[in-house]
């Protein structure tokens, strides 16, 4: 099963391609964050192109070693040349990273743990991981914070694992944000939020952080 990202009004972020969230298991109680939380560190940067425009990423290796990894494996694979942001949900995110034009699944890795806990926010302008209701589902998809959402923070739904931050073209992201939607029905499946013209990540390549 590929469960599709379904949003209840700022409650829960899933990703296509992780772990199925009806398997009966009960999820582990989640510890308090660090206090205080660190601070996003960015350790590498990457430039991504899309069909309305640039911008990058700076990514935290430090404080999340296991999401980064995982994100920079995808990238110098070039798993996200050719995929769409699928999911464009005004005010809140823009989830990319899963599927290519027309809605076409690519299968990704075996999921990842959820670094959650480490307590960075998933405040305006960071990127972090998209999931299922099981916690350690991540696997290729990520989406870019268009406010503080704190809702999404850890302990609450057990957190979605920021692992970086846009650090040039934030301006890229609001219009993004702001392109017209649709849902669409493809198979036994409903996608929600569907850009009514594809946004198509290009490329995601390694570039020089912004002093």
């Amino acid at each position: 099963m590929k469960p599709y990202l379904i949003l209840s009004a700022l409650i829960a972020l899933s990703a296509c391609g992780g772990s199925d969230s009806s398997d009966g298991s009960t999820p582990p109680t989640p510890l308090p964050p660090p206090t205080p939380a660190p601070e996003l560190v960015v350790n590498s940067c990457y430039s991504v192109d899309t069909t309305m425009g640039a911008f990058t990423l700076g990514i935290d290796e430090t404080n999340m070693p296991i999401t980064s990894a995982n994100f920079i494996r995808y990238v110098d694979e070039g798993f996200y040349n050719g995929t769409i942001f699928h999911r464009i949900v005004n005010n809140f995110v823009n989830q990319a990273g899963g599927f290519e034009t027309g809605l076409e699944y690519k299968t990704p890795y075996d999921p990842i743990v959820n670094e959650s806990s480490v307590g960075l926010e998933n405040d305006r302008g960071t990127i972090a991981m998209a999931r299922t209701q099981v916690l350690d589902s991540a696997t290729s998809q990520f989406f870019i914070n268009i406010h503080d959402n704190d809702g999404l923070n850890y302990p609450s739904q057990g957190g979605y694992a920021v692992f970086g931050k846009v650090v040039e073209g934030i301006e890229v992201i609001d219009i993004m944000n702001a392109v017209n939607t649709q849902s669409v029905i493809k198979g036994n499946a409903v996608f929600n939020d569907v850009p009514v013209e594809d946004i198509v990540i290009n490329s995601i390549i390694a570039t020089e952080c912004p002093s």
